[in-house]
């Protein structure tokens, strides 16, 4: 029995195997026709501007994937929102990239999913910290492309160990219920002050504060075993056990600032959604976001041929011809042919991210994120 995990390896994605069956017996079937035609193939997940907006992301992983390659590539910049028309092209023989469509589509696809839904989050509470609370919900193996999408979007910070390290990025978080649970009922101020006599002291001290009893009662108790030392309470409530969510954060935030600690932090985590946050975002000082996240479909991108050896081809159904991608200031997102000027005052989102080979961009999480939220006000997303 095979005791691995069900992990592709990165070598089958480089060398091409990880694709579909047909894209092989494609290019048997050039091959022995003596046929390897130059195209220009587009990547898009619609045709024409339909007024709902997507923020792109996995285009690092699709530059990683196409290096060395010899084909030219333009694509969209990360952290740039798209409504049709194509988000890459790729010109070159077909059987120099065939192989590599079904992943290119699929770290396009999913990034791109997650990375949207964690925008609509970010911008659902602009001024409270937001952190990905979501890595438990995927497979490990995929666990950084859920904090990349949700760092791309603007999130503060991300709560996967190994993802931190490959992100270079120093994971959040501090107790989970189950250290409670190990000290038992009635000890949950054994439990929080084992946290902080154990925990590095540049840990925050927030006290998760829902396990055994009224979320008021435990964060009072916490107030008064850790004091100053405390930094914050977490309310993580069980679904079943919320009722008026609302009413509980602006009681337990009341009492706080009866008491004085009106400086004391609260955050909120377990079934996060945008409309939670918009609720409670003038009560909580920050919220762990997951399964929204997480939960999002993949955005059904699709690779096409639009041009073979100089000349407009497509499938039915599909535009022919290369085509551009354009934003104008008033926000408006248009797609027209490349061989023409586009409108007055568009600019053109498709830039180079390959040439003969090579990849010709950089990639910086915090200018994504900068340029995602400056792009969302723009087009109005999220509005």
């Amino acid at each position: 029995m095979d005791d691995g995990f069900d992990v592709i390896t990165p070598e089958a994605i480089r060398d091409g195997t990880a694709t579909d069956a047909y894209f092989e017996r494609t290019e048997t079937a050039l091959s022995a026709a003596g046929r390897n035609p130059r195209v220009v193939a587009e990547v898009t997940a619609d045709q024409f501007p339909t007024g709902s907006f997507d923020l792109l992301a996995g285009v690092a992983d699709a530059a990683h994937l196409l290096d060395g390659l010899p084909v030219d590539v333009d694509a969209i910049p990360e952290g740039r929102l798209f409504d049709g028309g194509p988000v890459m092209r790729i010109e070159g023989r077909y059987l120099d990239f065939a192989r590599y469509e079904t992943s290119l589509l699929g770290v396009l696809s999913q990034a791109s999913g997650f990375a949207t839904r964690a925008l609509d989050a970010r911008l659902a509470a602009p001024d409270s910290q937001v952190l990905s609370f979501g890595a438990r919900h995927v497979h490990p193996s995929i666990a950084a492309v859920v904090e990349r999408s949700a760092l791309r979007a603007g999130f503060d910070g991300i709560s996967h160990v190994a993802a931190g390290e490959l992100l270079d990025r120093e994971a959040s978080g501090t107790m989970p219920h189950s250290l409670v649970i190990c000290f038992g009922r009635g000890e949950q101020e054994a439990a929080w002050r084992a946290f902080h006599d154990g925990v590095d002291p540049d840990v925050p001290r927030i006290a998760l504060c829902d396990t055994y009893a009224d979320e008021v009662e435990e964060t009072l108790r916490a107030v008064e075993e850790l004091g100053d030392d405390l930094d914050g309470v977490r309310l993580d409530t069980t679904g079943s056990r919320r009722g008026d969510f609302e009413h509980i954060v602006r009681e337990v935030r009341w009492e706080l600032d009866a008491r004085g600690y009106d400086e004391l932090s609260i955050f909120l985590s377990g079934g996060i959604d945008p409309d939670t946050m918009r609720r409670l975002r003038h009560l909580a000082d920050g919220f762990g976001v997951g399964g929204y996240v997480t939960n999002a479909d993949p955005v059904e991108f699709a690779l096409d041929i639009v041009a073979v050896e100089g000349e407009p081809a497509a499938k039915r159904g599909k535009l022919s011809g290369p085509k551009e991608a354009y934003r104008t200031p008033d926000g408006g997102h248009h797609v027209g042919l490349a061989s023409r000027s586009g409108p007055d005052d568009g600019e053109s989102l498709l830039e180079p991210l390959v040439r003969d080979g090579e990849v010709v961009r950089e990639f910086d999480l915090d200018e994504a994120a900068e340029r995602a939220l400056e792009d969302a006000k723009r087009v109005g997303f999220g509005e």
